[in-house]
């Protein structure tokens, strides 16, 4: 079984989006091992988003991360990454398939509701930047 780290971002939050895509993980057949409503710092953003830092929207991304609450969930299935990603959609929403959570609910590139790791790579890290072992069942 693969893990992922799944974030419902900030303006999913505010926007009362947590159950809507909880129940879209659950129907999917992801199991949620993990999951806590945390507030970033800015600091914890950019450390978080490291691997973007020389991109244009760093700043902006990071500051939108520390805005508001967030939902951090780590998500485990056969293949987990790729069903959360085909659920979240394309990161622009407009590129994004019809039913996909981001065409459904995202109102920017930015704020597109949800994120998960791209990669088994990306996912060891990305879990383990938000949980300890002991905080996984």
């Amino acid at each position: 079984m693969e893990q992922t780290l799944a974030i419902i971002k900030p303006d999913g939050v505010s926007r009362g989006l947590i159950g809507e895509v909880i129940i879209r993980i659950e129907r999917n057949k992801l199991k949620i091992k993990a999951m806590k409503l945390i507030q970033m710092s800015k600091t914890q953003a950019q450390g978080f988003y490291a691997v973007h830092r020389e991109r244009p929207f760093f700043q902006s991304l990071t500051d939108f991360m520390c805005s508001g609450p967030v939902v951090v969930m780590v998500l485990e299935g056969e293949n987990a990454i790729k069903p959360w990603r085909d659920m979240m959609g394309a990161t622009n929403y407009k590129d994004a398939a019809e039913g996909t959570i981001r065409r459904d609910f995202a109102t920017d590139i930015e704020k597109n509701v949800v994120h998960g790791s791209d990669a088994p790579e990306t996912a060891a890290f990305e879990t383990g930047y938000f949980f300890n072992a002991l905080e996984r069942v």
